[in-house]
């Protein structure tokens, strides 16, 4: 039996479904990141964020990689 659990995403405190038992049909299924970004994510949440923080930290950390990198030319 597929465990899932209702959770608040601990960024902006909204509610979501987890599915870590059916996790083709979670809410986070396709979205891939970096090493880089699971370590920035990892560094602020110990657990699951919903769909949305999830691609606003993707952008932010890709925001903050060009402003480096095209920062320091």
């Amino acid at each position: 039996m597929c465990r899932h659990e209702v959770k608040k995403c601990p960024r902006c405190n909204t509610p979501f479904e987890c599915k870590p038992g059916n996790i083709t049909q979670c809410q986070c299924f396709g979205i891939s990141f970096t090493d880089e970004e699971k370590a920035f994510i990892e560094q602020k949440y110990n657990d699951c964020l919903c769909r949305n923080c999830l691609l606003q930290l993707k952008s932010q950390v890709e925001l903050f990689r060009e402003k480096f990198i095209y920062g320091h030319r």
